[in-house]
């Protein structure tokens, strides 16, 4: 037997009645909490455009010297990979070719930008000798130095300690009789790098930065710059930041090359310990020690 249990009646039972829930007077009492809320106030969005715009100033200079410096670094390994074409050209075609850049009053005629390398041969050396010719193969299209890197300055001849210091003491260095006499047609702070046909050169050094074109020579260190070291002989070459006064003290009292053959773009100042970690890589299988101008190898038994 199934008993089913009743509500009591409370109206029967004499007992008042529980008033329901109004659905619609709870509906209502949200809306006017949703109508107390308040909006930003004119001051509430000055003060965050205020602190955006100050994170902005104090951000993008940092970020703009930053991209200038990848620029910087970038423009370095794409004519580094340009050279390379031009060498390996060069000893395929037996021919001599030319790395240069426009001149200021003349080759600016049909030019997109004025600030990327030139590629010249010279297709007859028999009856027409010192004769270069543009090359107009698709390799010598593009685009080399990005954003406002531009090459301010190709030194000839393997770099040493010595020259750099007295670059740094003055702007420019006088070339000789003979290389004067050699480029004469062509502006002495940029002389072209002759690429022979086996491939080889003579020691080069690029010299790239961002400072505006219209800049004194003697002014051109005070912007940010990167040495593009070519060496002619094996066709290798190393990416490198100018030295700073105190490194080139350093270099010169050690006896020192200038040439630290690896790419070293940090802006932090080179120590002795640096140094000798850097010229100990470069000894496969025996450790280094240097002792002023010499390297003392100790052979390591295998």
């Amino acid at each position: 037997m199934v008993f089913v249990q009743r509500q009591p009646n409370t109206y029967a039972l004499g007992l008042p009645l529980r008033p329901l829930p109004d659905d619609r007077g709870s509906a209502s009492s949200v809306v006017v909490r949703c109508r107390r809320r308040r909006g930003f106030t004119l001051v509430e969005v000055m003060l965050v455009v205020g602190l955006v715009a100050l994170i902005a100033v104090m951000v993008i200079p940092n970020f703009m010297r930053q991209i200038r410096g990848e620029d910087l670094t970038r423009s370095a390994k794409q004519l580094r990979s340009f050279l390379t074409m031009v060498r390996a050209n060069a000893a395929f075609d037996g021919k001599r070719y030319r790395v240069r850049f426009p001149e200021k009053d003349a080759d600016l005629q049909g030019l997109l930008d004025d600030r990327q390398p030139i590629i010249e041969r010279e297709d007859d050396p028999i009856y027409e000798p010192e004769t270069f010719n543009p090359v107009r193969a698709s390799w010598t299209v593009g685009t080399t130095f990005l954003g406002d890197v531009w090459c301010s300055e190709i030194r000839l001849g393997r770099p040493t300690i010595e020259r750099l210091q007295r670059l740094r003491k003055r702007a420019g260095e006088e070339i000789s009789e003979e290389m004067e006499e050699r480029y004469e047609d062509f502006e002495p702070e940029r002389l072209p790098l002759l690429i022979n046909p086996d491939g080889s050169s003579e020691w080069a050094v690029f010299v790239l930065t961002t400072a505006p074109r219209n800049v004194e020579p003697e002014n051109l260190p005070n912007y940010p710059g990167v040495e593009l070291i070519a060496d002619g002989a094996t066709g290798l070459s190393w990416v490198q930041r100018p030295f700073y006064k105190e490194e080139l003290d350093l270099f010169e009292e050690k006896g020192w090359p200038a040439v630290l053959r690896q790419d070293f773009v940090s802006s932090r100042a080179l120590t002795e310990d640096d140094v000798l970690e850097i010229r100990e890589t470069h000894v496969k299988g025996s450790p280094v020690e240097m002792k002023g101008r010499e390297i003392h190898t100790e052979r390591v038994e295998p």
